[in-house]
């Protein structure tokens, strides 16, 4: 005897209802609002002087501040980084003594602010008037020996003419850079795994090539992104120098154009539109500075995608292979 047992009756589809988010709406409609307000503000004040500001802003004193933020910048960074990875080495040395001395120097200038610093060394001449190297105490040494007037000095050089506003804030700049960079070098190192040190010094490496090969370009992932926003902040920082004063320098040159036409505010919306392009090539060039030293940590999706592609392909060859024999 069969026994018939009814069919189950099919579901019925889900009616999905998406879920409503009126607090977004109301969040882009008063974004829209402002942006409007902001566009008009743009538009209709007289006060921003558009056609003065595209007239100054490419004028040859205004180039020559803008070359001379430029090398501020990059020779300020080069300090910065090449001191800074020598702070961060002897942080991490074994060494008590290098590593007080170092850890002095990054809780000085870490410490004191960069526009303090920059007005300082434009003022070491206070300190110094002429700088002379040779054989210290060589009056009293004479006076020993029964010599008058005597001099024991090599050469020497006038302070003030050495120490220009610019080599001042270059100066102050890059060194206060360096504090900063030691961090960020020695979390860079401190990323890498011991293992790596450990294999190298295995192999007989010594530590000075362990470090410039094997652990400092692993650490450059690390170091990367950090740095590059130090970048961004030392361009930004570059017009600190403006008070001690310099003069080849962009934001001195906008300032002193405001000044002399009584339009200040224009030349501080040139200014920011100026920092504002260069910070974006920096952001361009600080993407494909971190891609680059990126490689090989990580897959995106599309990678996992084809290496996944390829072994389901490379299995079903294989199982259509083990058959046909």
């Amino acid at each position: 005897m069969t026994v018939e047992t009814p069919e189950r009756a099919r579901p019925e589809p889900i009616k999905a209802v998406p879920v409503r988010h009126p607090g977004r709406w109301v969040a882009i409609a008063v974004l829209a609002v402002l942006a409007a307000m902001f566009v008009n503000l743009l538009v209709t004040n007289k006060a921003f002087n558009w056609p003065m500001i595209v007239d100054e802003m490419f004028r040859p004193p205004i180039m020559e501040g803008l070359r001379g933020t430029l090398a501020l910048t990059v020779l300020s960074m080069l300090i910065g980084i090449v001191l800074g990875i020598v702070l961060a080495v002897m942080r991490l040395s074994e060494n008590p003594v290098l590593r007080g001395v170092a850890w002095l120097y990054v809780w000085f200038f870490r410490g004191v602010p960069r526009l303090v610093l920059a007005i300082l060394f434009g003022n070491l001449g206070i300190l110094w008037a002429r700088v002379e190297f040779g054989l210290p105490f060589d009056r009293q040494l004479g006076a020993l020996f029964g010599i008058e007037n005597f001099e024991a000095r090599l050469f020497g050089f006038s302070a003030l003419e050495i120490l220009t506003g610019f080599v001042a804030g270059m100066l102050a700049l890059g060194l206060s850079e360096a504090a900063y960079m030691a961090e960020i070098v020695r979390a860079g190192i401190q990323s890498v795994d011991e293992g790596q040190t450990e294999a190298a010094a295995a192999l007989g490496m010594s530590r000075t090539q362990i470090m410039r090969r094997i652990v400092l370009p692993q650490a450059m992932r690390v170091i990367i992104p950090p740095t590059g926003n130090e970048t961004i902040a030392m361009l930004k920082d570059t017009s600190l120098v403006a008070f001690v004063p310099v003069s080849a320098e962009l934001f001195f040159q906008l300032k002193a154009v405001g000044s002399r036409t009584f339009q200040v505010f224009p030349m501080y919306v040139a200014a920011c539109l100026w920092y504002l392009a260069l910070t974006s090539v920096l952001l361009v060039g600080q993407h494909y500075l971190e891609k680059h030293f990126s490689k090989g940590v990580g897959r995106s999706a599309r990678a996992r995608t084809r290496l996944r592609t390829i072994t389901a392909e490379t299995g079903s060859s294989s199982a259509g292979g083990a058959g046909d024999v």
